[in-house]
C-alpha cells in the first residue's frame, strides 16, 4: 500500500470535509446574472407575438367575411333561379289554360 500524502489523522479528516465542502458548493445553485438587455428582448418578443396574432385574426375575419360574402351571393343567385322557374312554371300554366280555352272555344262553335 501507498503511503498517504498526508501523514496525521487529523489531516485527512480535514482534507476529507474540505473535499465535500467543494461537491456541495458545486452543486449550489449559482445566483443568476440578469441581462441588462432581457426586457427589452422580451418586450420586442411580445410585440411581435402581439402583431403575428393581429395579423391572423385580421386574416381570419377576412376569410370569414369571403365565406359569408360568397354564401350571400350563391343565395342570391339561388333564389334568381328559383324566380326565374317560377316564373316558367307559371307561363306554361298560362299556356296550358289558354289551349284548353281555346280547345272549349273551338268545341262550342
Amino acid at each position: 500500500m501507498k503511503p498517504s500524502k498526508l501523514p496525521s489523522f487529523a489531516d485527512r479528516q480535514a482534507a476529507s470535509a474540505e473535499a465535500k465542502k467543494a461537491l456541495v458548493a458545486k452543486l449550489r445553485p449559482k445566483p443568476t446574472i440578469v441581462d441588462a438587455a432581457f426586457e427589452d428582448r422580451r418586450a420586442a418578443k411580445q410585440a411581435e407575438i402581439e402583431a403575428v396574432r393581429a395579423q391572423r385574426a385580421a386574416e381570419r375575419q377576412a376569410k370569414r367575411e369571403e365565406a359569408a360574402r360568397k354564401e350571400a351571393e350563391a343565395k342570391a343567385l339561388e333564389a334568381e333561379i328559383a324566380e326565374a322557374m317560377e316564373l316558367e312554371l307559371r307561363a306554361k300554366q298560362k299556356a296550358a289554360r289558354d289551349a284548353r280555352y281555346a280547345a272549349r272555344k273551338q268545341r262550342r262553335r
